[in-house]
């Protein structure tokens, strides 16, 4: 359940909250220059999402295996030729732009073909920008982003192959959704009028600054579904008071001492004193009265 709920976090935020165009800023070549008609939009989105999820894949694999200090593969082969303790301290995280840049140059070699030979009228809509998927940022920047889960963390937070396509797949689902909305938009600008000077890319940069400014309000988001179904709470635990005093009950063990101390004017076998009028109320004393009424006691007392 853990597992499932840091990939739907993973989802959420590549997405919407923290999406590739909108939030980071990248991509906006192909964001701009397809963005003129819904159809073509929605087929842009489609094959970055293709793309960047082959080479998050295949740079995940890479990463893992060969470019992070002490990979599997890196760690055999120099072990060929220096100690395993030099073997095991080689790092090849350096060389990671230039094998990023050519695994996606090579993804997008693939879907060219693909669209070529089976969706002819998409490539000619495509045009130049079908290539230019090859220097999109936005590709890269996933890329760099899983490098940095893999790469120098411990192993139980380093991302698996999971969590790497979970991110690479619906960051192009976030920038297939930015650039459709984009394109609804500029459609509906081809029927306004615009002033001269902000036709073209000048208004298509402030309405993609002003979607910009409009998923800013899900900042927060994804930390607040995580505080809500995906952590733990915990109760606090109430310390027992173990030295607190004992009360004891007259008539069990010993008595309580406030009964072994007589008020002032009781009574007390063996004692002195008389008890006043409030206490022999209390006690149901009979009170002693003046003349025929006074008990013979309470004269042999006074006698003595």
């Amino acid at each position: 359940m853990e597992y499932l709920g840091q990939l739907i976090l993973i989802a959420i935020g590549a997405a919407v909250i923290n999406n590739f165009v909108l939030h980071y800023f990248v991509g906006i070549c192909p964001y701009i220059g397809v963005s003129r008609r819904v159809d073509t939009a929605f087929g842009m989105g489609c094959a970055v999402t293709f793309v960047i999820s082959i080479a998050a894949s295949l740079s995940w694999t890479v990463t893992y295996f060969v470019l992070q200090k002490g990979a599997p593969l890196t760690r055999m082969v120099a072990g060929l030729f220096v100690s395993p303790t030099r073997a095991a301290a080689v790092d090849l995280s350096i060389l990671s732009y230039i094998v990023y840049i050519f695994v996606i140059a090579s993804s997008v070699q693939f879907v060219e073909m693909y669209v070529r030979r089976f969706f002819p009228h998409l490539y000619k809509s495509f045009g130049i920008y079908l290539p230019l998927i090859t220097t999109n940022c936005a590709i890269l920047f996933a890329c760099l982003e899983i490098m940095k889960h893999v790469v120098g963390r411990p192993a139980g937070e380093a991302w698996g192959l999971g969590e790497a396509l979970t991110l690479a797949f619906f960051g192009g689902v976030g920038f297939t959704m930015a650039i459709v909305i984009m394109a609804g938009i500029r459609q509906e600008l081809d029927h306004c009028d615009v002033p001269g000077p902000l036709r073209g890319a000048g208004i298509t940069l402030i309405v993609a600054g002003l979607l910009s400014l409009a998923f800013m309000g899900f900042t927060g988001v994804q930390g607040g579904i995580e505080k809500r179904f995906f952590t733990k709470t915990q109760t606090p635990k109430v310390e027992k008071q173990t030295n607190s005093p004992a009360i004891q009950t007259p008539g069990v063990g010993e008595p309580a001492r406030a009964n072994m101390q007589p008020g002032p004017g009781i009574q007390v076998p063996g004692g002195q004193g008389r008890a006043s009028a409030g206490a022999r109320r209390r006690l149901g004393t009979p009170m002693p009265v003046s003349g025929a009424g006074r008990s013979p006691t309470a004269e042999g007392s006074e006698l003595l």
